[in-house]
Parts: structure tokens; C-alpha cells; sequence
């Protein structure tokens, strides 16, 4: 067997791992899906008639609003179920487990892709658990078959990119409880872009960095996606912020994960 098969044999273990400890341990699951769905359900129901006035003038309200704000309910998605990877990296950095790991003849590698992997079907349930909500409370996309695939494949993209970066988190910390902490600016960071309302509605200079902030592109093309408008230069830029996020984190992970082993 090559050094390649091992690699992903010992990665599908890590994986079949992580996916038993969610299962075995469902209730961290529940609370980072269950905080954007009442997000959703806040916005459109508490604030959705008076927001989406603002949006669709006289023939908006709650209705238009649902269609508006879904997007930005589904990075938080992202950003909340990926904190969950930073602290169960954090858990195992400081249990003990990875030692023991290092002591065993598996391949290095398949430590964090397990947590790689594992997090992203955690994140894409997730984000399937969302969408349901969603479609319960009146969302009604416009999206044609080949705009739902390239959906899908953007929302990969992000969860991919911010796992990677979570893990780099994870590693970092100190204590499991700095961990899940460490995200919390990202989860807000929707609010201070066009995810809840437009940029233009903002002060100056709170729309500057509205419209700069990379959330903002990401927000913008999965509404384009999702409503069948326009993309723009938004799709260059959100896959362009991925693509730097997720080779940030790999890189700055592998630092940190090689740094331990050494230790």
C-alpha cells in the first residue's frame, strides 16, 4: 500500500471518528444551528414587516424581507457551526489525544483533515437544516437548477475555507474555553455588512467597510444565486476570499500543528 492509500485510510478513520463523537454528543449541534434559525426567525417575524418596507418600498414587507436576509442567515450558519470545529481541535490538543496519536503509526496528516472533513458535513447538514426553516417561513427563491448547484458549491466553498481557518483557531488556543470564544467576531460580522440591511442605508463611514469587508461579496452572490439577479464582480471576489481563507488556514494550521509535534 502506498504512502498516499495509508493517508486516506487513516483520514476515513479520523473521519468515522469525528462523525461518532457528533452523534455521540449532539447537543453542541443543536445550539450552533439552533442560534441562526432563531436569528431567521427573529429578523423575519419581529422585524421582517418594518425591514423589508425599507427594501421593497410600498410593495415590500416581511415577504420581501425572508428572500433578503437568508443569505446572510446562512454565513452565520457557516460561522457558527465552524466554531465547533475550533473547539473540538482545542479538546483535542489539550486532552491528550493527539499525543497518544503521535505515538501510533498512522499518517500525521489525517489528524486534521478527520476534523476537516467531519465539520464540513456537519456544516452542509446544517445549512440543509436552515434552508427547511427557511422555506417554512416563507422563502421562495428563484434559482434555476444550474444556480442551486452553483450554490451548493459556494456554500462548500466557504465552509471549507472557514474550517480550515477555525482549525488554525483551534490549534491556537490555549483552553477549550478561549476556543470557542475565539469566532464570535466573524458570527457578528453579517450585521456590518448587506446582510441584514443595504450598505447604503449606513453612515459613510460604516458603509466603507461594509462594502469592503469580505462578507459582504460572499453575502451578495448567494443572494444573486439564490434570487436569480445580477452577480457582478461579486463572484470573483467571493471565491477569491475563500480561496485566501482557506490557504491561509491550511498554511497557518500546518505551522501550528508541525510546531506541537516538535515540541
Amino acid at each position: 500500500m502506498s504512502t498516499q492509500s495509508y493517508a486516506l485510510r487513516d483520514s476515513a478513520t479520523m473521519l468515522r471518528r469525528n462523525l461518532k463523537h457528533l452523534a455521540r454528543y449532539p447537543s453542541m449541534t443543536v445550539v450552533l444551528v439552533g442560534m441562526p434559525i432563531v436569528f431567521l426567525l427573529l429578523f423575519v417575524y419581529v422585524f421582517g414587516n418594518t425591514l423589508g418596507a425599507g427594501i421593497g418600498g410600498a410593495g415590500g414587507g416581511r415577504a420581501v424581507y425572508v428572500n433578503y436576509v437568508v443569505p446572510a442567515i446562512i454565513l452565520m450558519t457557516i460561522s457558527a457551526t465552524v466554531q465547533g470545529t475550533a473547539v473540538s481541535v482545542a479538546m483535542d490538543m489539550t486532552e491528550g489525544i493527539v499525543a497518544r496519536f503521535r505515538t501510533m503509526s498512522i499518517a500525521r496528516v489525517s489528524v486534521l483533515t478527520g476534523h476537516v472533513f467531519g465539520s464540513l458535513i456537519q456544516s452542509m447538514l446544517s445549512i440543509a437544516a436552515v434552508f427547511g426553516v427557511a422555506f417554512l417561513v416563507g422563502f421562495r427563491p428563484s434559482a434555476g437548477v444550474g444556480a442551486w448547484f452553483a450554490t451548493a458549491g459556494l456554500v462548500a466553498l466557504m465552509s471549507f475555507a472557514f474550517i480550515w481557518l477555525f482549525v488554525a483557531f483551534g490549534l491556537a488556543a490555549k483552553t477549550v474555553e478561549s476556543a470557542s470564544n475565539v469566532g464570535m467576531p466573524l458570527i457578528l460580522l453579517p450585521f456590518l455588512g448587506s446582510g441584514f440591511v443595504p450598505t447604503d442605508s449606513m453612515p459613510a463611514v460604516l458603509r466603507w467597510f461594509a462594502e469592503y469587508q469580505p462578507f459582504t461579496p460572499l453575502i451578495e452572490t448567494l443572494r444573486g444565486l439564490l434570487m436569480d439577479k445580477p452577480l457582478g464582480a461579486n463572484a470573483v471576489l467571493a471565491v477569491g476570499w475563500c480561496v485566501v481563507v482557506a490557504l491561509g488556514g491550511y498554511l497557518w494550521s500546518k505551522k501550528l500543528f508541525n510546531r506541537e509535534s516538535a515540541n
